[in-house]
């Protein structure tokens, strides 16, 4: 009898791990490339090479030490994208405070609840975002401030927070201005600098990011210097990115996205960080890229779709790039082929990841072949294990059949951020990260994600996996962007509605039309009973969709509420 192959991979690679803090790699890439472009901002008009940002960065490290942050203290970061985001990221790194991401949509309620969960001390913050009022929503929480002597806060709501370091050039009552912090800098040598990062280790945690919260209170992340060091490198790695490289970051740099993916990433090559504007907007990207000679982008499948819909796109010479990164969903074939030819990207990659694992645990290859980046996410990244187990029993499932997909090694975060009962449930004895995702793993060790474990719809006893019906739906040729969910019903417990949006020429389609596509070429049971059309989708700041939010609209408007 042959003995079946087993769900398992672990990632081989003739590179070992980086055994080193941020601080040192950063110092270490500034010696070896200081002339290098660092960080180009577009829209704040900064340009520093690799010896420039070391400066700002660590003047910012020893303002830190003069303000009293000490290492494993926690400070925050509630910004869009900026010069002075990486510049904090670095300088708390060379510290050893634990930089806290707040996410730049975040409200009242959930601004509090990060501040509190994490014990922050200080909190870096821009003076407005969008619709954000950040400096009145921190005023409305802590009114103290405006009697508050700098760095003095004693707030009722936030008993952990000492000081505000606000980045608007306006002066705020009870705020550090962040020139004026800066100014602080000089009450700590280069040497007292030096003495702590020597001090610090590679294991320390040095980063919290909060989960999404779909369910119940947002969980804190914590990374250390080893988790995300190692993934900025080796995501990179796959790029085969060099001092060469320049790289487009529209993503959040509150997300590992940005600050991993794309800042460490960078920074372990001495490639060039640039940021097109403070939020995604297509355009920016367009005539970034085209300005500084890009070899890179980032984004999720939506941001390059945006992309290549502009309606100006064709006036940029985008001939520079070469490489980047799609993630956060898989990408559908037509656009990847247009990724491939009209953004002239031939070696673009998809990685799957979460914040827990630092977040990529698999990427595909620049040579692989089109159908395995367009229906997997890759392979098992280097020094990291995989395997797909029945979320019933544990037990390792032969390839092919679908099950949780588990992830081990030097990626997996330290734990949840004061909270052991989560830690406990997340990550196994053995050290194996439940991701929560349900994928396959075929011969050749791609996987596939096909679903959450919650997204699963149960139809009349039948498993239906929303992926599947998506993917499908896609090669409908007006079809644009798809989502399924699942919805209640009396009848079969779930039945499944597809939001649809449909490309601009094609608004004569209907649900009868789509129905009729389907038939005799998916199972019965797989053809959705509702259809919505629409123009856009419940997205997170990150661009991710929330499926849970398009439920509770369907289910509302559908009438379903009783059932």
């Amino acid at each position: 009898m042959t003995k079946q192959l087993l769900s398992y991979t672990s990632g081989t690679c003739d590179k070992p791990l980086i055994g080193m803090t941020i601080g040192d790699m950063f110092d270490d890439t500034v010696a070896r490339f200081p002339d290098n472009d660092a960080l180009i901002v577009h829209h704040q008009g900064i340009r520093l090479n690799w010896a420039e940002l070391k400066e700002k960065v660590d003047e910012a490290a020893r303002a830190f030490m003069a303000i009293g942050v000490e290492r494993g203290d926690r400070v925050g970061i509630w910004s869009p994208n900026c010069a002075e985001w990486a510049i904090t990221q670095f300088a708390t790194a060379k510290v050893g405070a634990i930089l806290v991401n707040v996410n730049p949509a975040y409200r009242l309620h959930e601004l509090e609840y990060a501040l509190n969960q994490s014990e922050m001390r200080f909190l870096v913050t821009a003076n407005r975002f969008k619709s954000s009022e950040y400096t009145q929503m921190i005023q409305e929480l802590a009114p103290e401030l405006k009697l508050s002597a700098e760095g003095q806060l004693k707030a009722q709501k936030l008993p952990h927070l000492q000081g505000v370091i606000n980045l608007d050039d306006e002066k705020h009552p009870g705020m550090y201005r962040w020139s004026d912090f800066l100014e602080m800098a000089s009450q700590v040598s280069a040497e007292d600098l030096a003495d702590l990062q020597g001090l610090l280790q590679f294991d320390d945690p040095i980063n919290i990011q909060y989960t999404s919260g779909t369910t119940g209170f947002p969980k804190g992340t914590t990374l250390s210097h080893h988790n995300i060091l190692n993934n900025g490198y080796f995501v990179a790695e796959s790029m085969n990115f060099t001092e060469q490289d320049r790289l487009i970051i529209p993503v959040p740099l509150y997300h590992c996205f940005g600050m991993v993916m794309g800042n460490l990433g960078c920074m372990t090559h001495g490639a060039a960080m640039i940021y097109p504007d403070e939020g995604f907007e297509p355009e920016s990207v367009l005539k970034a890229v085209a300005e500084e000679r890009a070899t890179a982008v980032y984004g999720v499948p939506t941001m390059f779709i945006a992309e290549l819909e502009h309606p100006n796109f064709e006036q940029y010479d985008l001939s520079s790039l070469r490489t980047g990164i799609m993630a956060g969903s898989i990408c559908p074939a037509e656009v990847m082929k247009a990724v491939n030819s009209r953004m002239h990207m031939k070696e673009v990659q998809i990685a799957y990841g979460m914040t827990e694992t630092s977040p990529v645990s698999t990427q595909t290859a620049s040579t692989d072949p089109f159908d395995k980046q367009v229906t997997t996410v890759g392979r098992t990244q280097p020094h990291l294990e995989t395997k797909i187990v029945d979320p019933a029993t544990g037990r390792i499932l032969p390839r092919g059949e679908i099950g949780e997909l588990c992830t081990r090694g030097y990626s997996v975060m330290l734990k949840y951020w004061n909270n052991e009962e989560a830690t406990r449930k997340a990550v196994d004895d053995a050290g194996w990260m439940h991701t929560e995702d349900l994928a396959t793993m075929d011969e050749e060790g791609y996987i596939q994600i096909v679903g959450r474990i919650k997204d699963m719809v149960i139809r009349g006893g039948e498993n239906v996996y929303p992926k599947e019906i998506e993917e499908f739906l896609y090669t409908h040729p007006s079809v644009t962007e798809v989502q399924v969910t699942g919805v209640p019903d009396k009848k079969y417990g779930e039945e499944l509605i597809a939001w649809v949006k449909l490309n601009p020429e094609a608004d004569d389609v209907t649900e009868d039309d789509l129905r009729t596509f389907c038939k005799g070429k998916i199972t019965h049971f797989k053809i959705p009973r509702y259809f919505k059309f629409v123009e856009e989708f419940p997205m997170t700041v990150t661009g991710k969709i929330q499926k849970f939010k398009m439920r509770e609209i369907s289910i509302e408007e559908l009438g379903l509420d009783d059932i």
